[in-house]
């Protein structure tokens, strides 16, 4: 079973490496990093690079289809070889998923039409434009379509995809051999109970970089031809 994790420049690299270690353990999956062109590319932290060792001409029909989310997820939405690929790649897919604004490479593809789906959640409103059903969970499976909120939502997303594809023992073995038991020192992982001036702080932070800013989903969206 292939699994092809799209990366680029700008990605975050949690949105890729936390699946990347979940999936890599799955009995019989064989996960491979794929670009447009092969190669380095920088994460949006700028000091740390992940190799794609196959361009999207080397894989077009992986089993599991992922799409990670970072700043360079802005230039993909108007790229259409990229969005051709997804495109095509959705067709034949088994699943179809996205970490963060991954989602919204799908939805300027033109995949989410009528699809419950979910984002980070200071760019999850823009997913409506984009003809999505906006949903407020970590991760939400809808047809052969899961997608995940924010960067460490997407170890949940490889663990639920797990249990999908290989039942709960499984998924249990690579919960624990990953040591995936979550208990943090601080309880501000959620707009809904971080402190109201930490949410204000970050959602201007992000609004405010000229790097991070989304594009009209009227002039940047496509659908499938």
């Amino acid at each position: 079973m292939q699994v092809a994790i799209l990366i680029f420049d700008g990605l975050t690299a949690l949105d890729a490496v936390g699946p990347y270690e979940v999936l890599s353990r799955l009995p019989g999956a064989e996960v491979v990093f794929v670009a447009a062109e092969p190669g380095s590319k920088r994460t949006d932290t700028g000091s740390l690079a992940l190799v794609a060792d196959g361009s999207l001409d080397d894989v077009t029909d992986p089993e599991i289809l992922l799409l990670p989310g970072g700043a360079g997820t802005r230039r993909l939405l108007s790229d259409e070889p990229v969005l051709d690929w997804v495109r095509a790649a959705h067709e034949t897919s088994r699943w179809t998923t996205s970490v963060c604004t991954g989602s919204l490479i799908l939805g300027a593809a033109g995949v989410l039409d009528g699809v419950r789906a979910t984002s980070h959640w200071i760019w999850r409103e823009y997913l409506a434009g984009f003809g999505a059903e906006v949903v407020n969970e970590r991760v939400v499976e809808d047809g052969k379509i899961l997608t995940a909120a924010g960067v460490s939502a997407g170890i949940d997303l490889a663990l639920h995809l797990a249990r999908r594809e290989a039942g709960d023992e499984v998924a249990q073995a690579i919960q624990l051999s990953i040591e995936y038991d979550p208990a943090p020192p601080l309880n501000a992982g959620s707009p809904d109970t971080a402190p109201p001036d930490v949410v204000a702080r970050v959602r201007e932070l992000a609004l405010s970089d000229p790097a991070l800013k989304i594009p009209d989903p009227a002039e940047s969206r496509r659908r499938p031809g």
